[in-house]
């Protein structure tokens, strides 16, 4: 495997960051902060969700990606649980938008109000307004309303009645879906899907995990006891250092050959976009392992769930198995 972890090395894709920051602020975080805010964390998500240090991970990842998540399972696994104690970990605002079928655009994105009193219109927020926005069982309103999401997601603004506003930074949509009830559900539009950064699945716990889940919610539940272990402040500044995280030309090419083998085998392909987010979660991934440069086993290892959703077969066969063939197939160069 060639080795992409020279430092230094011309052609590589940094945001430009200074490690001594400006007069009066903190010096900018490096990737070996970044990994121990986000091992605060993830270990104060798993108070909550039990035996899934893989999942937790993954949201930890996005946030700091400046992505968001699907998350896809069956009912009753954790995806809400998982949103609101990633949401109180990092002290940020945090609001839930339940998708149903006569769920209006305005309705997530909010409204002009006519207030008699001053005799104008006032602009009322929607639920869309805050560093974590849990959009639970998106599949379950149409494709206009999902497609509210779109400008959100993508800008981090909301435009209404001619007006921009700007969502507050950081801004992350955690959306679940389940994808047991095909027949009452819609399916998302695939400009949608392709702005989320990464898509998981959560999955059953095993016997044991299970068992010690029943033993937390025999009482209180314990997502009423997740207290805040970094500020939004400090994820503003673990997002910059993640951003800087040196990508040679070398992983570059990669990520892009793995793009191109996605579209030369399959009916839709992954969109530059999709290359973006695979470049900037193994940004991610490299800063939780607290260095400061990209390799190959970091595109690797975020690969499954950035690029699988973002890929349609002709015949049916699941993007995963797609992506899988295209990282057993592509060489490292």
């Amino acid at each position: 495997m060639t080795d992409a972890a020279e430092t230094g090395a011309s052609g590589s894709a940094r945001s430009g960051t200074s490690t001594d920051g400006a007069e009066g602020e903190p010096p900018a975080m490096q990737p070996a902060d970044v990994a121990a805010l986000a091992e605060r964390v993830v270990d104060n998500v798993e108070a909550v969700i039990v035996d899934k240090r893989a999942a937790v991970e993954h949201v930890v990842v996005a946030v700091l990606a400046r992505g968001h998540l699907l998350v896809e399972d069956v009912p009753g696994v954790g995806k809400t649980t998982l949103a609101k104690a990633v949401s109180r970990s990092i002290d940020g605002s945090f609001k839930r938008v339940q998708f149903t079928p006569d769920l209006l655009p305005a309705d997530v994105t909010g409204v002009n109000v006519f207030n008699r009193r001053t005799d104008e219109f006032e602009f009322q927020p929607g639920p869309v307004f805050a560093n974590v926005v849990l959009g639970d069982e998106i599949n379950r309103a149409p494709p206009k309303t999902q497609s509210a999401l779109l400008e959100a997601m993508e800008e981090g603004q909301v435009t209404t009645d001619g007006v921009t506003r700007s969502l507050p930074d950081p801004f992350c949509v955690i959306a679940t879906q389940n994808d047991v009830e095909p027949g009452q559900t819609y399916d998302l539009p695939v400009a949608e899907l392709d702005r989320f950064t990464k898509k998981i699945r959560i999955g059953y716990p095993d016997t044991e995990a299970e068992a010690e889940i029943i033993g937390r919610m025999a009482g209180d539940h314990p997502i009423d006891a997740v207290e805040p272990v970094a500020s939004v402040e400090q994820v503003r500044r673990a997002r910059s250092a993640v951003a800087d995280v040196e990508a040679t030309e070398t992983v570059r090419e990669y990520i892009a050959r793995l793009a191109a083998y996605t579209r030369q085998n399959a009916r839709l392909g992954v969109s530059p976009r999709g290359s973006l987010a695979l470049l900037r979660t193994a940004q991610a991934r490299a800063a939780l392992d607290g260095r400061r440069y990209v390799i190959p086993d970091d595109v690797q290892a975020e690969a499954p769930t950035v690029l699988a959703h973002r890929v349609r077969t002709d015949s049916g066969t699941d993007g995963a198995d797609v992506v899988t063939d295209a990282l057993q197939r592509t060489p490292v160069e």
